[in-house]
C-alpha cells in the first residue's frame, strides 16, 4: 500500500472503532480494568453524610472546622496487544479476512485505552518476533500503532505463540493487560501460556472463521495449508473423510478452550463472519459483574 492508502485506510479504522468506543466500551472498559488503587487528591470541608474515618486532623486542626480527604483511583494502566500476523489470518469467506477483523478489533482496545489515559503497546508476531512498539500515552501513538498494523507485512509465515508470550514476558516487567489475537494455529506454548497468565491479565482473542471448520460437500478438493505450503487433497463427499476432519477440528478448540481456563486466561471468540462488538461487549459486562 502507498503512504495515501495506509492514511485513508488509518483514518477508516479510526472513525470507525472510535464510534463504537464513544458509543459502548469507554465505560465498559473503565469498568473491566481497574487502576492499581487509591491516591490522595485534595481536602475539601466536611459535608453532613461524608465518612468520619476520612477526616484529616491536621488541616481541620488548623483551620478550626473539620476538613476531609478526598481520593481518587490511580488508574494508570498498561495495555498490550499481541498480534499473530501469520499467514493463515489472511483467509476469510466472508467480508472480511481474519487479519483485517483483528486490526479493527486491536485499534478498538487501543482508542478504549487511551480514552482512559492508558499506556498502549504493540507486539507483532509471526514465527518470530516481527515488530515491538513500547507502550505510551496518546492519541498521536494509537495513530502510530494503526498505522503499524494497516502498512505491516509480515516476513514469515508460521506462528509461534510460545515464542510472542516469552517475550512479552522478558520486555514487560510491570503488570499489565495483554490481549493475545490469534487464530491460535499453534501448539506449544502451553507452560509459557500458563506463566503470562499468572503475571498479566492476559485476554486470549480466538479469531475464526467458519469456513475453515465447516467446508460443504463439494467433491475433491485441493487445499493449501497457509503457513506451511503444504497441499493436499481432501474429499468433501466422503463421509467418513468429512467425519474425522470435523473431530479434529472439534477437538483441537475443546484442547485450547480446556488450556486457557486451566491457566487463568479468560478467552473471547470472535468470528471474522459476524459483528466483533457483540462479543467483545458480552464478555466486558460478564467480566465487570464477576469482579
Amino acid at each position: 500500500m502507498e503512504t495515501k492508502d495506509i492514511l485513508k485506510k488509518v483514518r477508516q479504522v479510526e472513525i470507525k472503532t472510535r464510534g463504537v468506543v464513544e458509543e459502548i466500551f469507554s465505560g465498559e472498559y473503565h469498568s473491566v480494568f481497574k487502576g492499581r488503587g487509591i491516591e490522595f487528591a485534595e481536602v475539601r470541608e466536611y459535608l453532613p453524610g461524608d465518612d468520619i474515618r476520612s477526616v484529616d486532623w491536621n488541616v481541620t486542626a488548623r483551620m478550626g472546622h473539620p476538613f476531609v480527604k478526598l481520593f481518587e483511583e490511580e488508574r494508570e494502566l498498561t495495555l498490550m496487544l499481541l498480534c499473530d500476523f501469520s499467514s493463515s489470518g489472511y483467509f476469510g469467506s466472508a467480508k472480511q479476512l481474519k487479519i483485517e477483523v483483528a486490526i479493527e478489533v486491536a485499534a478498538l482496545l487501543a482508542f478504549s485505552a487511551i480514552k482512559n489515559h492508558d499506556k498502549v503497546g504493540l507486539l507483532l508476531f509471526t514465527d518470530s518476533i516481527e515488530k515491538f512498539v513500547p507502550p505510551k500515552k496518546g492519541k498521536t501513538h494509537v495513530l502510530r500503532i494503526l498505522r503499524e498494523l494497516i502498512s505491516f507485512q509480515p516476513e514469515a509465515a508460521g506462528t509461534n505463540i510460545r515464542e510472542a508470550l516469552s517475550y512479552f514476558s522478558r520486555v514487560q516487567n510491570r503488570r499489565s493487560i495483554a490481549f493475545l489475537i490469534s487464530d491460535f494455529w499453534d501448539q506449544g506454548f502451553d507452560d509459557a501460556l500458563k506463566l503470562v497468565g499468572r503475571r498479566h491479565d492476559l485476554i486470549a482473542l480466538k479469531l475464526r472463521d467458519p469456513r475453515e471448520e465447516e467446508i460443504p460437500p463439494v467433491g475433491l478438493i485441493k487445499l493449501q495449508d497457509a503457513e506451511t505450503g503444504r497441499e493436499f487433497w481432501l474429499d468433501t463427499s466422503d463421509r467418513t473423510v468429512m467425519k474425522r476432519y470435523h473431530t479434529s477440528i472439534k477437538d483441537r478448540r475443546k484442547k485450547l478452550d480446556q488450556l486457557l481456563r486451566v491457566s487463568g486466561v479468560d478467552q473471547v471468540e470472535i468470528r471474522a463472519d459476524r459483528d466483533y462488538v457483540r462479543p467483545l461487549s458480552h464478555f466486558f459486562r460478564m467480566r465487570a459483574r464477576r469482579k
